[in-house]
């Protein structure tokens, strides 16, 4: 009997076009003679689902079940391919864990603090794991752009705290420029973080736990023409993404190791691809994705490729885990 999937996409961010591409990649690479599969696209408003066909099917948001053609079936996992808000930041995790649909990737509360970049590397700094200085502003605040600037140095980066896909990040160069990069910044959010600027290789680690096993996926090494990876870089074609990167055997090891660790650390679950910068060869950690990209272009499939897994292989390994989990 086909298990009842549904791909959760859209979402209320600047990045609702990519998860759609992203919630697509998934609903194709799904086996169909396993899977009976529905997208749900999320928006401001209101929850649609489509079945294979593209037709909208009736929704029952209170036990997530669908009602197709004359019958009601109730959905056996979700795949969540929502970058941002609701997705990424733990609120759909939670609605979830209230219904009792199990579902891919991390928790509600994992999630929820990944996806708030500078609470994230607070904890992560408490165990070591090396990071860019940084200068914390939450909107309202005073803005004192001496004091950053003596504190982070320049160049720096003013970064929206909770976004992704590189909206709300800007490269600043010189001090006249500060002012702006933050009005940009807050444009995605009401709180942000203004680190140094790392020099160095920039290199991208997904984490999966595939078949039981957690394991660090081949290194990605990114090489951009633009200031930094932003987002034309990721989804424009304005970089180069080199897998397995273009570093020793050592700096690799080393990087996947601290990538696990973080991983663990988190209580992270399914997938996630952390960035890094290496900088005199010690990685210094960038930021953390629990629901990376996962179109054709995006990081984590290309090094899951790399390692011998197919899209197939990776959704269909990702629901069993979800299921598995649920479970224990």
């Amino acid at each position: 009997m086909k298990q009842t999937i549904v791909i959760f996409m859209g979402g209320f961010s600047s990045e609702r076009s990519i998860s759609i591409k992203s919630g697509n990649v998934v609903f194709d690479a799904l086996d169909p003679n396993k899977y009976d599969k529905y997208r749900i696209v999320v928006s401001d408003n209101q929850w649609q689902c489509f079945d294979a066909s593209g037709e909208e099917c009736q929704l029952d948001k209170g036990s997530l079940s669908i009602r197709s053609k004359s019958n009601w079936v109730k959905a056996d996992c979700a795949i969540i391919a929502i970058h941002g808000s609701p997705g990424e930041n733990g609120q759909l995790q939670s609605y979830l864990d209230m219904i009792g649909i199990p579902y891919t990737g991390s928790g509600a509360y994992p999630s929820a603090l990944t996806f708030n970049k500078r609470d994230c590397l607070s904890v992560l700094k408490e165990i070591g794991v090396p990071c860019a200085t940084s200068y914390l502003l939450n909107l309202g605040d005073p803005i004192d752009a001496e004091a950053i600037i003596a504190k982070v140095g320049l160049p720096c980066f003013v970064k929206a705290n909770c976004a992704g896909s590189s909206y709300g990040i800007t490269k600043v160069n010189i001090a006249s420029e500060l002012m702006g990069a933050i009005d940009v910044a807050f444009r995605e959010g009401n709180d942000l973080l203004i680190e140094s600027c790392l020099e160095g290789i920039e290199v991208s680690v997904g984490v999966i736990t595939y078949r039981g096993e957690t394991v660090a996926l081949p290194v990605t090494e990114i090489v951009t023409s633009n200031a930094f990876f932003d987002y034309e870089a990721k989804y424009l074609g304005k970089s180069q993404e080199i897998t397995p990167a273009r570093i020793s055997i050592e700096m690799t090891n080393e990087v996947q190791a601290l990538a696990l660790k973080i991983f663990k650390h988190l209580n992270l679950s399914g997938y996630s691809r952390s960035e890094f910068i290496f900088v005199d060869q010690l990685p210094h950690l960038l930021e953390v994705n629990t629901i990376p990209g996962l179109t054709k272009e995006s990081i984590l499939p290309k090094q899951a490729e790399s390692a011998g897994i197919s899209l197939n292989q990776l959704f269909d390994n990702a629901i069993q885990e979800a299921l598995k989990n649920s479970k224990l």
